[in-house]
């Protein structure tokens, strides 16, 4: 079983970038699509973003295209989300979360194992 561990977070400006990294432990992680996921204080934990196997197919929210961005180094077991043009409404909890396949829907009952979470905070 695949553990996950988030790093990169952190407080920035709105306008600004984070690089958020997800390390995975364990021998799978290679046979696991992964996803991101946030959840802003009072609300549900929504989809942001997935990545399939390969790198070769990614699916976004409509809130994250054209700001985010999610890549995958298979060889260092971790995957990436770079976050630009950050708005204070992107302030919340982020999680990686690994799964069978990346598709539209990013829901999380289809992903089956969780990191713990890291913060970002975008200032206004």
């Amino acid at each position: 079983q695949v553990q996950l561990v988030e790093s990169g977070g952190g407080l920035v400006q709105a306008g600004g970038s984070v690089r958020l990294s997800c390390t995975a432990s364990g021998p799978t992680f290679s046979n696991n699509a992964m996803g991101w996921f946030r959840q802003a204080p009072g609300k549900e934990r929504e989809g942001v973003v997935c990545i399939s196997i390969d790198g070769g197919k990614t699916s976004y929210k409509d809130f994250a295209k054209g700001r985010f961005t999610i890549s995958r180094d298979n060889a260092k077991n971790t995957a990436y989300l770079q976050m630009n043009s950050l708005k204070p409404e992107d302030t919340g909890v982020y999680y990686c979360a690994a799964t069978y396949y990346c598709n539209d829907y990013i829901s999380i009952t289809e992903y089956i194992n969780w990191g713990q979470g890291t913060q970002v905070t975008v200032s206004s």
